[in-house]
């Protein structure tokens, strides 16, 4: 609940209903429009008061280092995501080596012996 919340954090109610406004925070709520804040929502308050308290940032930096943050995460899976297809289809073709034209990576071109060059004396 909030005023559990902003007890915990010596932080003012507005303060978390301030946040809520401008997007940094969103907690659930309940039937009765109690919020609930999860440990994710914790976790980011922490990072929200890091950012205020001990950085100085103001609520629009905040806002931007947040959006930063959950692109670069977004980022990051599609990195591990890219990882894993590219892994999968060196496993397949390493099975495929029994034809070596099949399992390469590249293709294997035969090479062609150089041209002969004749100078004119």
């Amino acid at each position: 609940m909030i005023s559990a919340v902003a007890e915990m954090y010596g932080i003012h109610p507005q303060t978390l209903r301030l946040y809520e406004r401008e997007g940094l925070l969103k907690p659930s709520r309940t039937e009765g429009n109690t919020r609930l804040y999860t440990d994710e929502d914790l976790q980011r308050l922490e990072f929200i008061l890091n950012l205020a308290r001990d950085l100085g940032v103001n609520i629009s930096g905040i806002a931007i280092i947040l959006q930063m943050r959950e692109r670069m995460e977004e980022m990051q899976h599609q990195i591990q995501d890219f990882v894993k297809a590219i892994q999968q289809e060196v496993l397949a073709r390493a099975g495929a080596a029994a034809d070596p034209s099949r399992g390469a990576i590249v293709p294997i071109r035969r090479p062609f012996p150089p041209p002969i060059v004749t100078r004119k004396k």
